[in-house]
């Protein structure tokens, strides 16, 4: 499909969006799903293959029936509520649009959200999400297949601070932190202390303590909250845009560096005339 035109209109639709899905994700209390569906849609990207990424493939019930995303159809017909008020808008932005805000409402950092993501009706075959049952070297395939760094895989694991597992979705139950519902850094305070307040961690989880090139992020993380919303506001937004071109970031056309670099040249040649009148005069 077209990438959509973004204009002063579509921008519009954009900002209603954004005020809609405040008032869905505080009233339905609603954010740890609608991030996962962010990042579900977004993390199948093969930074090689340039295929998958968060282009709204997700929707499609082919899609959204793969093991990975028990439960997520769940955040797709909220995100249907809001589609059928902001029909400009394009399921792509919509989903990463909704992660966005879900950090937002529940205390964590302003992940900066560029429009643009064109849609797509073709999946991608099942089995590039990460597996919470496997280990440092699984987390590091999947990440890295997508282009996304160590420090990435520990930032975005820090969003399990927001929401609970179910056992009908992932085959695991209970909270990675106290407060379920509020963005903070306590998924690594508590990855540091261990199991012994009963709050879950999952293989993927403590792979995190047991690799030396994830361990320091945790570390520094849990002691430095406004270092991990930086760090994670970064990481999101690189996750957000897998494979997706900002319309800001066309690249210049020849004609136009030729133009430009004409103007520099005629500046710098009236710069040397300036000063040899000035020298000119001053002897």
């Amino acid at each position: 499909m077209a990438s959509p035109v973004v204009d002063e209109a579509y921008l519009k639709e954009v900002d209603k969006a954004r005020r809609l899905l405040r008032a869905l994700i505080a009233q339905k209390g609603c954010a740890p799903i609608m991030l996962r569906l962010a990042w579900h849609d977004a993390g199948t990207y093969d930074a090689t293959m340039k295929t998958g990424g968060p282009n709204g493939s997700i929707r499609n019930e082919e899609e959204y029936t793969h093991g990975a995303n028990n439960g997520l159809k769940i955040a797709l017909n909220f995100c249907d509520e809001i589609k059928a008020k902001c029909p400009k808008i394009t399921y792509a932005d919509l989903y990463q649009l909704a992660g966005v805000v879900a950090v937002e409402v529940t205390g964590g950092p302003t992940v900066d959200f560029v429009p643009g993501r064109r849609d797509s009706v073709v999946s991608p075959k099942e089995g590039r999400l990460p597996d919470a049952k496997k280990g440092s070297q699984h987390l590091k395939d999947v990440f890295y297949r997508m282009g996304l760094t160590d420090k990435d895989i520990v930032a975005l694991s820090g969003g399990h601070t927001l929401g609970r597992a179910h056992p009908e979705r992932s085959g695991f139950e209970g909270a990675w932190t106290k407060e379920p519902l509020k963005f903070d850094n306590s998924y690594f305070v508590e990855l540091l202390k261990g199991q012994s307040e009963g709050l879950l961690q999952l293989p993927s989880d403590k792979a995190l303590l047991d690799d030396p090139n994830f361990r320091p992020f945790v570390e520094l993380y849990a002691k430095d909250e406004e270092l991990f919303f930086k760090d994670y506001a970064e990481s999101h937004k690189k996750l957000s845009e897998l494979g997706f071109r900002p319309p800001g970031s066309r690249p210049i056309k020849s004609a136009t560096i030729l133009a430009q670099s004409a103007v520099g040249v005629a500046v710098a040649a009236a710069v040397v005339i300036l000063s040899y009148m000035y020298e000119v005069r001053r002897k």
